[in-house]
């Protein structure tokens, strides 16, 4: 008999309104849920993939499918890195294991991981591309946000008068800005002009993946997240002297496994950390929240774009997130 039993089950999400990034437009995520069940206890995971490489809920089920014998036999979370490749199935399968590994030595996820009790975590909120008075509409609706991230589509007039708009509506938050792989190098040098102008904080990821090279060198005044750009721990290396902050996604990485890692050696080459999320529920974002108490920006707003969350759904008070023990993670058998 296997020692533990994969169960595997999909669904769709429903955004409460369409979403929309540089080359994309959001109405619904497809999504894999993973349960691995030990006898009386289980662990539960959720990978959404990375829609821009084509890790869709299809491929996710025949990597889930490939791996199933060896998962049933009793995987062991540091094998999974080698057993499957990065994206939304392995990182289903990981934070399972997680999951299942707390309740069976009944301890939090969070302590398993060497960390210190979980805190409160400052987060964004982000506003979807839309004409910058809209946009300036959604940002002052996030009443409670401290944080907003506006997302820009590469057209860089209409960009500067997005984050301008954004900007006079909201005077007192910390702002950040994601191009979404929108821009050319050409457009840097007016963009960031504009941008530190404006007190932005962070601009995520302006250039398409593989040009990465291109900021070889640059000195930008305001600091540049690499996100597509930057997958997996093998990619950091190639991060110093182009990019200052790495964002960890565990659909990007393959699961919280392999998002610490991520979060310790990009501490070590001397670049900030920050965690980010796809569209997905409060179980994505759960195993992301202990990540994220080693990171300096914070993006886990996924479930406020939804039509319906899961319950218990983590919280979003006076600009913060939490996701407490009900959640995920808790160490008690579920």
């Amino acid at each position: 008999m296997p020692r533990v039993t994969l169960e595997v089950a999909t669904e769709t999400l429903r955004l409460a309104q369409p979403f929309r990034i540089s080359g994309h437009v959001f109405e619904s995520s497809d999504v894999v849920v993973v349960t691995l069940r030990d006898g009386p206890m289980s662990g539960r995971g959720e990978g959404g993939g990375v829609y821009y490489l084509g890790d869709d809920v299809p491929h996710m089920l025949a990597e889930l499918a490939s791996a199933r014998s060896v998962i049933e036999a009793g995987v062991t979370r540091e094998a999974l890195r080698t057993l499957m490749p990065p994206g939304g199935a392995r990182n289903a399968v990981d934070c399972a294991l997680w999951e299942l590994d707390s309740a069976r030595k009944d301890t939090p996820v969070w302590k398993l991981a060497g960390l210190p009790a979980p805190r409160r975590l400052r987060t964004t909120f982000t506003v979807g591309a839309d004409t910058p008075a809209a946009m300036a509409d959604v940002a002052r609706r996030y009443a409670q946000a401290r944080s907003i991230k506006a997302k820009l589509t590469g057209d860089l007039a209409l960009d500067i008068a997005r984050v301008r708009s954004i900007r006079a509506a909201r005077p007192d938050v910390w702002l950040g800005v994601d191009g979404n792989q929108g821009f050319e190098f050409s457009a840097l040098g007016p963009l960031v002009a504009a941008l530190h102008a404006e007190r932005v904080s962070l601009l995520e990821q302006p250039l398409a993946r593989d040009h990465e090279a291109e900021l070889e060198g640059y000195v930008s005044a305001v600091p540049i997240a690499g996100d597509e750009s930057l997958l997996t721990l093998a990619d950091l290396p190639g991060a110093v002297g182009r990019f200052q902050v790495v964002n960890i996604k565990l659909d990007k990485c393959g699961g919280l496994t392999e998002g610490l890692l991520m979060a310790a050696e990009a501490r070590r080459l001397g670049l900030n950390v920050m965690v980010g999320n796809m569209i997905g529920t409060s179980l994505a974002m759960a195993p992301a929240f202990v990540l994220g108490q080693l990171c300096d920006v914070v993006d886990l707003d996924g479930p406020t774009f939804l039509a319906r969350d899961r319950e218990p759904g983590v919280e979003y008070v006076d600009g913060d997130v939490w996701a407490g023990p009900a959640v995920w993670g808790s160490g008690a058998a579920v």
